[in-house]
């Protein structure tokens, strides 16, 4: 019996380089040290799992199968752990169609696509492709090699289901032929049909009873007939399958039918068995006849007509059954022994994830959202107590505490004024200030410049896709520019707005620092000078000891430690650490899915909860001691000795206090933002990189894109389908017959003088020619004349035997054009006519370009030759 199966060709691509941009991700988001290169490793191991399972030939073989599973399982676990998309990791892949056999004006019809998931479709095609040519290479001789196929015609079956049912449908456009739902979807039925097939061979072989094996004939029959319909539209599988699937139909039936006769014959059912082998028989028949170049159908035939001569002779000499029409039967049953098998990831039982240790995207994602709620929180707690401090200073400077208390003479500067004017000459004063102030404008503006060329670079990727869009219009089919950058523009925007936010709190720092400069510029000199500066005031000695200063210097100790133990808090609150990946990776396998904001909050709230509450006593406890202190300088300033250089004397400490509090916090905030310019200039170089990188992707996938029009274009039509000619010109009649060959119209221009025909053969003197002489006397004993070969030729316009002249030049030769005159001569092969006259109307009746045949020269011994009319 014939074994022709169909097996499925393999996809091809072009290579790309997958460790060079994973490595350079891996590199911009996870910190150096071991895991950083373990990552960097595994991306290179991948680019090569990669060549050897896509750039190479592969064998029809196990081991090149499980080359392809290993790397589509591996797509599978990387596609959670990267940002596969267009505008974050763009990788773009390029894939032919594996039916097309390219054309004459260009290559096979291929696709570029930024997408992993087109990836994985044209690699789990040709995981059931080679199957199907593994299946095909199997020996059907033996078991093995029977349940080999079956198991590999399954699973090719299961693997093109597969990507019709569910790779598909995540596609947001459309991709090759081969790869369509319909074809796939036929593919899989053509290799459910084979595996059914290999299952009535192995019941055949194993001589299992002929019911079964009718049934599992029929199924197969079945199956074929469903993929030959599937099949009859589809004009880019290969000319060969339609016929095979249309043999192997009428063949499964042809089988079923033959072994159902030999039941029949068991059941003594002889009438039945004559049908059905006749029914074989017819069947075998039309293969022979129509499908014989693919499938040999002898052996069958030849064992269907034994049984079937044998049977007629048996019911014709013994049984007399009468023999029933095959519509009249009981129709075969149906077994099916094969199922697509499933694709269940991981594919391969040797399969070792590369990127074990890297946790999913989504647990990524969750991650950095939870590590900004975090800094959210770990910040307004820290903010909360910087402006509980600057208050406090705010109201002490306010007070002119604690100088008021010290200033015991009126003369001598308060130690408190001391500290802090030798706190502001240790820090650099004014020259610290003004450099901080100087680096301000040139941070800023770089961060503009990398933002501004990062967005140059789309703008002008985007121009150039929207001009390639209006030329080709229907044709440029990808996603627009204007709708993939939208994320980055966004993005862009955001750091726009906060370098804009950042340039106005520099401009309220400078112009809070020209309010101060004065005073911060007292506090920097040397202390004789800063003495000089404050007025003198009248001594405070009753006051030193009452009841009231000893109050508030207890309060302002009081407020002192409370200010400390907020620098505790915020060195305790910033040295919490935390990882919530196990908690994401443990809620992701539970539920599948992630519930950041709900995690997050929970775990905050346990782990920053004690010290938020602490924070909050902290403020209410300095509250407390800020009123306190209100009150009680407001008893001792109704204590003092009030007088006009005194208030002076007041006026001038308060300020120097406050210039300090205004120092500390100018270098503070001069300080925080030289930090953010720094700190954000390495986010915009990545978002730049980010935009450079998917411009590049962009250019080799418009490259690709214009490489594939630039060649459809080239293979269509340039002008639509000619019309046929009209009736008129396709018939002419001519002495009322119709002539197939269209009549040329009359020409009024010279042609070009055409080549002299071939010099014609010399004349040959023979028995079968007679001269014309001669040939009215015959002579005795002489054979009679054979007749001259002309009986095929043309006869002359005269209506005489001779020959008539040769197709001549183009141009007329009839009698009474004025050109034509006609002169006898002799056989003269050189002779040519005239090429130079122009073509002329030719009367009906007289054959075209022919001139009658000058009379035969008495005593000429030749046979008359065609000629050329000089």
């Amino acid at each position: 019996m014939a074994t022709t199966f169909v097996s499925v060709p393999l996809k091809k691509s072009s290579e790309v380089d997958l460790a060079k941009p994973l490595s350079k991700f891996i590199h911009d988001t996870y910190p150096s040290g071991e895991s950083q290169a373990e990552y960097i490793k595994a991306a290179e191991e991948l680019n090569n799992l990669r060549k050897s399972a896509v750039c190479r030939a592969l064998d029809k073989h196990d081991s090149s199968l499980e080359i392809l599973l290993r790397y589509y399982d591996q797509l599978c676990a990387l596609e959670p752990k990267f940002p596969f998309s267009e505008n974050q990791l763009c990788l773009t892949f390029t894939w032919k169609d594996a039916f097309d056999k390219g054309s004459l004006f260009g290559g096979s019809v291929k696709l570029s696509f930024a997408s992993l998931g087109f990836e994985k479709t044209c690699v789990l095609f040709n995981i059931g492709a080679l199957a199907s040519q593994i299946a095909s290479e199997q020996n059907l001789e033996n078991d093995e090699g029977l349940k080999a196929a079956a198991k590999y015609y399954q699973l090719a079956s299961g693997v093109f289901q597969h990507i019709k049912d569910t790779v598909l449908s995540t596609m947001n456009r459309e991709l090759t032929m081969d790869t369509s739902p319909d074809t796939v979807g036929t593919l899989s039925l053509i290799m459910l049909a084979q595996a059914q097939e290999v299952f009535f061979l192995k019941a055949a072989a194993d001589k299992m009873k002929d019911a079964v094996i009718a049934k599992l004939a029929n199924q197969a029959a079945d199956y074929y007939g469903d993929a030959f319909k599937q099949c009859q539209f589809k004009e880019n599988l290969p000319k060969e399958v339609l016929p095979v699937l249309a043999a192997k139909h009428c063949m499964m039936q042809a089988n079923a039918e033959y072994h159902q006769s030999v039941l029949a014959k068991q059941q003594k059912k002889f009438g039945e068995e004559i049908s059905r082998l006749q029914h074989a028989s017819d069947l075998v028949k039309t293969v022979g006849s129509r499908y014989d170049e693919y499938i040999n159908v002898k052996d069958l035939s030849d064992k269907i007509a034994r049984a079937l001569a044998a049977a007629k002779k048996d019911n014709d000499f013994i049984y007399h059954d009468r023999v029933p029409d095959v519509k009249d039967l009981e129709p075969v049953g149906k077994a099916t022994l094969v199922k697509p098998t499933p694709v269940s990831v991981p594919m391969s039982q040797k399969f070792t994830d590369l990127f074990v240790k890297m946790v999913p995207l989504a647990v990524q994602q969750a991650l950095s959202v939870y590590n900004q709620r975090r800094a959210d929180l770990v910040n307004q707690l820290i903010a909360q107590m910087r402006e509980s401090s600057n208050l406090a200073n705010g109201v002490l400077a306010s007070l002119n505490l604690p100088a008021a208390i010290e200033d015991v003479s009126g003369d001598n500067i308060p130690q408190s004024i001391l500290e802090k004017s030798k706190a502001v000459i240790q820090q650099g004063g004014l020259q610290t200030i003004d450099q901080l102030v100087r680096d301000l404008p040139g941070l800023l503006q770089r961060n503009r410049e990398i933002l501004d060329e990062a967005m140059k670079i789309l703008d002008q990727e985007e121009v150039t896709d929207n001009e390639l869009k209006a030329k080709f219009k229907e044709r440029w089919q990808r996603t627009p520019s204007n709708e993939l950058y939208k994320p980055l523009r966004t993005e862009g925007a955001n750091f726009r707005t906060t370098l804009d936010r950042a340039a106005q709190a520099d401009k309220v720092v400078k112009e809070r620092y020209a309010a101060n400069s004065e005073i911060i510029a007292l506090l920097c000199k040397p202390e004789a000078e800063l003495n000089a500066a404050i007025p003198s005031g009248n001594p405070t000695k009753s006051l030193q000891g009452s009841e009231v200063v000893m109050l508030l210097k207890t309060l302002l100790a009081s407020l002192n430690e409370v200010k400390k133990e907020r620098e505790t808090f915020e060195n305790d609150i910033k040295s919490v650490q935390f990882d919530m990946t196990n908690r994401f990776l443990t809620a992701l396998a539970q539920d599948g899915a992630l519930n950041e904001e709900a995690i997050s909050v929970t775990e905050l709230d346990q782990i920053y909860g004690s010290h938020t509450q602490r924070v909050q006593q902290n403020l209410k406890k300095q509250e407390e001691l800020l009123a306190d202190i209100q009150a009680a300088h407001e008893e001792f300033s109704k204590s003092k000795q009030s007088n006009t250089d005194a208030n002076l004397r007041e006026e001038m400490l308060k300020k120097l206090a406050a210039g300090h509090d205004q120092f500390v916090e100018l270098v503070n905030n001069l300080k925080e933002g030289t930090e953010f310019y720094n700190g954000i200039t390495e986010f915009l170089v990545k978002f730049q990189t980010k935009c450079t990188d998917i411009v590049f992707a962009r250019k080799t996938e418009r490259d690709e894109l214009l490489k594939d029009l630039q060649q459809s274009i080239a293979r269509e039509p340039s002008a639509p389908n000619i019309p046929a000619a009209p009736a008129y010109q396709t018939a002419a009649s001519v002495g009322g017959t119709t002539s197939a060959v269209p009549t040329p119209a009359p020409r009024n221009v010279f042609q070009p003088k055409p080549q002299p025909p071939a010099r014609p053969p010399p004349p040959s003197v023979g028995s079968s020619f007679t001269p014309a002489s001669s040939a009215a006397t015959p002579k005795t004993n002489a054979p009679a004349p054979a007749p001259a070969p002309v009986a095929s030729m043309p006869a002359s316009v005269g209506g005489s035997g001779v020959l008539s002249q040769a197709q001549g030049p183009p141009y007329p030769t009839y009698q009474g054009f004025p050109g034509y005159y006609p002169m006898p001569m002799a056989y003269n092969q050189y002779a040519y006519g005239q090429y130079n006259m122009p073509y002329m109307y030719q009367p009906p009746g007289q054959p075209p370009f022919q001139s009658p045949q000058p009379p035969q020269q008495p005593g000429y011994p030749y046979p008359p030759q065609q000629f050329y009319q000089q």
